[in-house]
């Protein structure tokens, strides 16, 4: 087992009206001896801006802002810009998040050059219905028959007329090109799905349609273990190191106290193609265990969502009880160890 240390939390709601009900769910990225957070800021009535926060060092808040940096602008949005994560690749920085308008939450992202001004890239994710979307993965055959347990959510006796799209979030990028592409990370549940393409202009319907009737080929997890045996997602960006992209992700498990949201790490992903698993742990890296992760907002929940890795020690922030942000550490050199004794076979 991995030596998890709970730092504790970083950051709580304020009387503020745009973060007055909760804050969680950080991105997080490093720059010198700084961590640049921008975290989901909820209002009363469920409403979702991004707030920024500047730590010095991985723990110590040196700047929080009293403003949103991010608001939701756009028809997809207009309930909420939610849960972002945050990757530098090339010269650019890229802020993914999920746009909820009330009905539909779908990934989207808006990138930067000085992490303050962002410019909105819209919707990345497929802009299909779930029908449109079990016809497709059909066609396609050998795919996890979870994919298609979610009647009851998108055909809702209450609203049966109620239009919704496919639902598809925790849209995570890898922090460079591979192979010339840009890479990166989505959530239809339960698993966790890789696409690539050469310019975010390049995922148009069409793609996504040639997508789906191919759908084993893009599906990097499924759920094996118990801590995961509903779904799965992405959490943090992967962190690129020498034994494959390491990928800290949330599980979440159905049981008589509800469901509970863990931290798990992880897989390991092949650096060239990080479509394929080398390694899981059979075991949540850390899950909900004090008061403060126990009982919020939604109850059961440790969410990580980004890394700051100083020294040895990575620095993993995430949402808790999706009421507060706090942060847990960990040895990654142990994680890389302990990972390696549970590899798996690539084939697919």
């Amino acid at each position: 087992m991995i030596e998890v240390k709970k730092e504790g939390i970083i950051l709580s709601k304020t009387d503020l009206e745009f973060e007055n009900e909760s804050v969680l769910n950080p991105a997080a990225i490093r720059e010198g001896d700084n961590v640049h957070l921008f975290y989901r800021a909820v209002s009363n009535g469920n409403h979702s801006s991004i707030g920024y926060c500047r730590l010095d060092g991985p723990l110590t808040v040196a700047e929080r802002w009293t403003k949103p940096i991010m608001v939701p602008e756009l028809d997809f949005e207009s309930h909420g810009v939610e849960d972002p994560r945050i990757v530098k690749i090339d010269d650019l920085y890229y802020m993914s998040y999920t746009g909820y308008d009330g009905i539909n939450a779908l990934g989207a992202v808006a990138t930067s050059k000085d992490l303050i001004h962002f410019k909105k890239q819209g919707v990345v994710v497929p802009p299909i219905t779930y029908a449109e979307f079990v016809f497709l993965a059909e066609s396609a055959g050998k795919v996890n028959e979870n994919y298609y347990r979610n009647q009851k959510f998108y055909y809702q006796e209450a609203d049966p007329e109620k239009k919704m799209l496919l639902w598809d979030k925790n849209v995570i990028f890898f922090p460079r090109r591979i192979n010339g592409d840009l890479v990166f990370l989505h959530r239809i549940r339960p698993g966790i799905q890789i696409a690539a393409v050469k310019n975010l202009k390049d995922l148009t319907k069409d793609y996504w349609k040639n997508y789906f009737l191919n759908l084993q080929d893009h599906i990097v997890m499924d759920p094996v273990h118990g801590h995961e045996s509903s779904y799965i997602g992405g959490g943090c960006p992967p962190i690129e190191t020498e034994l494959g992209w390491l990928l800290i992700y949330h599980g979440v498990e159905d049981t008589d106290k509800g469901l509970i949201y863990s931290a798990c790490a992880a897989a390991l992903l092949n650096i060239n193609d990080p479509s394929k698993e080398i390694a899981r742990l059979p075991y949540a890296l850390f899950s909900p265990e004090y008061d403060w992760e126990l009982k919020g907002e939604v109850n059961n929940v440790v969410f990580p969502t980004g890394t700051a890795l100083f020294g040895d020690t990575l620095f993993i922030y995430y949402g808790a009880a999706d009421s507060h942000i706090a942060c847990a550490s960990l040895s990654l050199s142990a994680l890389m160890k302990e990972l390696l004794t549970y590899t798996r076979n690539n084939e697919k």
